[in-house]
């Protein structure tokens, strides 16, 4: 666990964090939420759901890698919406969900959380080819930041 995150009051976000890092070196596999055995992006983020605040709020449907980019349907951000809390504007902090935009003109389709503070920003994510990785945040990253959210306390 790195210092910037020991040094954190609260609770919360320690755990989102630390729930994260449990995943890292899970294998990358489309569709999977099992710590250890397969997670994509959103299976990811939903097995820090269930780590962190308990069952899962909905079941998730069928999705293709491409994630109804042919369409242009904004379907991750809208689940986003429903089950998250976005934050207003593209500013972050630990233990925020980032979601990216991997091309400009296309949907956003790809999930990260926050595990650093800004000065040495870092994220967790399920990265096809790599698996669950902690990555620095760099600047072909950030720039790629459709929205911001957190995870709702007490859901």
């Amino acid at each position: 666990m790195g210092r910037e995150i020991e040094e954190c009051a609260d609770p919360f976000v320690r755990a989102v964090v630390d729930a994260a890092r449990g995943w890292i070196g899970t294998p990358y596999r489309h569709q999977a939420s099992v710590k250890g055995a397969g997670a994509d992006c959103l299976g990811l983020v939903r097995g820090i759901w269930r780590d962190v605040l308990g069952p899962e709020p909905a079941s998730i449907p069928s999705y293709t890698p491409d994630w109804s980019e042919a369409a242009g349907d904004e379907a991750l951000m809208r689940s986003a919406d429903r089950w998250l809390v976005r934050r207003s504007g593209l500013e972050w902090q630990v233990a925020d969900i980032l979601l990216f935009r991997m091309r400009h003109d296309s949907v956003a389709k790809h999930l990260g959380v926050v595990s650093a503070p800004f000065g040495s920003c870092r994220f967790i994510h399920a990265y096809t080819g790599h698996g669950v990785v902690e990555s620095p945040l760099s600047e072909p990253w950030r720039r790629r930041v459709a929205a911001v959210y957190h995870f709702p306390k007490g859901a």
